[in-house]
């Protein structure tokens, strides 16, 4: 019986390191991307290059590996390493703070992504599985905002309707990088 109980007595030494390299790497990826933080005046939330990595993760590695990676990423953070944006409180405070409904949606992003990608190589679910990851991320960020402001239209124009346009650029060259490098990436997991 080879379910997922008991898939990883299956798999080589070699497949579990190169597996876990990935959940670490795409983590780093993602902190990395956040190091890169545009603070916009009057708004909690900063432009980071954070939506693109979850979206290249969760592509990439695929719905388990990719929101392993991701809760990878977020138990980091909450151990008060700084894998966070600058900006903001530090440790599990952020997960309870402005932005932290967006990270808490990271896993869940990256699974869905790799979810409607793997349906099948075409432009159409590529596209699909990339605008479902940032309406989950948007989604997130938008709840926990609305939450600590008391008020749903303030937390829209402050959490997503800033991000909307570039959020469009950042799909696309996610799209293009998971385009070329999807069959790749999945071939050495």
């Amino acid at each position: 019986m080879n379910d997922i109980r008991t898939a990883h007595l299956s798999m080589t030494p070699t497949a579990v390191v190169r597996r876990s390299l990935a959940i670490l790497a795409g983590a780093v990826l993602v902190a990395l991307s956040a190091q890169v933080a545009i603070p916009l005046p009057g708004n909690p939330v900063p432009i980071t290059l954070q939506v693109p990595a979850v979206l290249i993760v969760g592509g990439l590695l695929g719905p388990r590996l990719g929101a392993a990676s991701m809760i990878v990423y977020l138990a980091f953070g909450a151990a008060g390493l700084p894998v966070f944006a600058p900006t903001g409180m530090p440790g599990v405070a952020r997960l309870f703070g402005p932005t932290g409904g967006y990270l808490l949606a990271y896993p869940l992003a990256a699974a869905l992504v790799a979810l409607i990608i793997g349906h099948g190589r075409s432009w159409l679910y590529l596209a699909l599985g990339l605008v479902a990851g940032v309406a989950v991320i948007h989604v997130g960020g938008v709840a926990q905002l609305a939450i600590l402001t008391g008020d749903v239209r303030t937390a829209v124009s402050l959490g997503s309707l800033p991000f909307l346009l570039l959020d469009v650029v950042k799909v696309l060259v996610a799209g293009l990088l998971i385009w070329r490098l999807r069959s790749k990436t999945r071939a050495l997991l």
